[in-house]
């Protein structure tokens, strides 16, 4: 597809190229639009890049010279759309916006979808270690929480209401410990899985590429 979009990230990503200063003062006034294409093609950034550049210059009464981008990023988009930088790209889970022209795209493209894949697997591992170290750690805080309260309870001087209601606090966090016990199984099942198929990705993209 010629002009394939990650949608999940993609949206975002363009948000962001457009939200942020481009270029600064000492760049725009420098005037090097052919240096300044070539990085751009070389980092797969969209053509319309160039519309915020020339936003970014417009404070400092500079216009971009078109031809001389256009040219240079031409020469720096052959550097980005091959095979190893699809496979690199996709890995560390950045967006490709469709840049490449059609007979470049056949060699990046597959390896840029088999990196994002290792990279979407590789996140989940992490998103279900960060739940599970979530969920022991809440178990950790309670048991605390119970402790303090027990020994609450075991001092002298309260009335039989403030007894009661530390027994009552006693039985929600024990309650809560439960809860969270239950969500660490839960994360580790969920860790288990999600390492399961890091595991068999790697081991199918490991004929291809260096995992």
């Amino acid at each position: 597809m010629r002009r394939f979009l990650i949608v999940s990230v993609g949206a975002a990503a363009a948000a962001l190229l457009t939200s942020c200063t481009t270029m600064s003062k000492d760049e725009c006034l420098a005037g090097a639009w052919g240096e300044k294409g070539y990085a751009d093609g070389a980092s797969g950034y969209p053509v319309t890049r160039l519309e915020d550049h020339a936003k970014a210059c417009a404070k400092y009464q500079v216009a971009p010279n078109p031809g001389a981008y256009q040219s240079a990023r031409e020469d720096g988009l052959r550097s980005y759309c091959t095979f190893q930088r699809g496979w690199s790209e996709g890995r560390a889970g950045n967006t490709y916006y469709g840049v490449c022209r059609p007979e470049e795209e056949a060699e990046f493209l597959p390896a840029y979808r088999d990196g994002r894949r290792l990279y979407e697997v590789v996140t989940a591992v992490e998103s279900a270690q960060s739940a599970l170290n979530s969920a022991i750690s809440r178990i950790e805080n309670r048991e605390d929480k119970l402790e303090a309260k027990q020994a609450e309870l075991r001092q002298n001087g309260s009335s039989d209401e403030e007894r009661q209601k530390i027994r009552n606090r006693i039985q929600e966090v024990r309650g809560e410990i439960r809860d969270a016990r239950r969500n660490a199984r839960d994360a580790s099942d969920a860790l288990d899985m999600a390492r399961r198929e890091e595991d068999r990705v790697r081991y199918e993209l490991s004929r291809r590429y260096p995992v």
